[in-house]
Order: C-alpha cells, then sequence, then structure tokens
C-alpha cells in the first residue's frame, strides 16, 4: 500500500520543472536577491546599447549594481557573499545584477571589461560609474546611498565641545 502511495508521488515530483528549467525559458536566473544576466536580459532589464551605442539610457525602474565577473577569478568569488548581502539589504531599493564576463564576452566587450570584478553603479539619472576589483562592504554601502539612492553623506560628529570659559 505504502508502494502505491509513494509512487504517484514520486511521480509528480519528478514532473516539475526544476528551477534551471524555469531559469532556461526565462533566459536568465534569479537566485536569491542577485539576478543573473545574459545578454538578451541585459538589453530588456538595463540598456539596449546595440540600438543606442552612443547614448547611455538606463531601463530599470530602481538603480542598480552590474557585477561582471568570471567563475575563475578569486576576488570575484570574495565579492559574491557581499553582493548577496547588499541585495538582501537594499532589497526593493536596487537591482543586484551578475553578467558573466566568458559566457556574455559580446556583453563585456560592449562595456571594455578587461578586468575582473568590474562593477558597474546604474542610477535612475545620469552616466554609469565603474569600479574595478573588490570593494569592502562598507564601500559598496555608501556608494548604494550616495550615488544609487542619492541620500546625503552622514556627517562626521565632533567629540569636541567649546568651553565656554575659555575665551
Amino acid at each position: 500500500m505504502k508502494k502505491l502511495i509513494l509512487l504517484p508521488v514520486m511521480i509528480c515530483f519528478f514532473m516539475l520543472p526544476s528551477n534551471a528549467q524555469k531559469a532556461a525559458s526565462t533566459n536568465y536566473v534569479e537566485k536569491h536577491s542577485v539576478i543573473y544576466l545574459n545578454k538578451a536580459e541585459f538589453i530588456k532589464r538595463v540598456s539596449n546599447y546595440e540600438q543606442s551605442p552612443n547614448e547611455w539610457k538606463y531601463l530599470g525602474d530602481k538603480p542598480c549594481i552590474i557585477d561582471f565577473y568570471t567563475t575563475w577569478c578569486g576576488p570575484c568569488k570574495r565579492l559574491a557573499p557581499i553582493l548577496e548581502d547588499i541585495a538582501n539589504e537594499y532589497n526593493g531599493q536596487i537591482y543586484v545584477y551578475k553578467v558573466d564576463a566568458e559566457k556574455e564576452a559580446e556583453l563585456s566587450r560592449a562595456f571594455r571589461i578587461n578586468s575582473y570584478p568590474s562593477l558597474l553603479f546604474c542610477p535612475m539619472q545620469g552616466k554609469p560609474q565603474m569600479a574595478l576589483g573588490l570593494l569592502p562592504k562598507e564601500n559598496l554601502q555608501r556608494i548604494v546611498d550616495q550615488l544609487l539612492l542619492g541620500k546625503k553623506p552622514a556627517e562626521k560628529t565632533s567629540s569636541f565641545k567649546p568651553d565656554s570659559t575659555n575665551k
């Protein structure tokens, strides 16, 4: 009897599409809060650089960070969990995209990506800015806050208090 119940359950389980199959049908992979893009999705979500090669027009509805990475790059591997944290921390405020620079060589050439990781920061208005190499989380947070979200830098508070008796 157990075998008769278990068999239909197993058949249903194996017939459900896997995440890989879902990703293949949508041409990109969303893993946690980081979204892996191919060229087609980049053109749809970020910028159609083929249609307007001399003019930057960001197509997104939120600012974004685009990480051009390679699978063999040590700094890229160390940056990955930091970008996951940033994506989760700023969930709903920005997108964090990843582009495999070797698989998407044409896209990498279009943005003159020669070193890894290369981070492209795209605000809603204005030109994108590029940063090269592994950045500490604090630097990424500052860039997101100031460049992408337009927040003013926090003022440094001084512990110095003028003494009213010294004139």
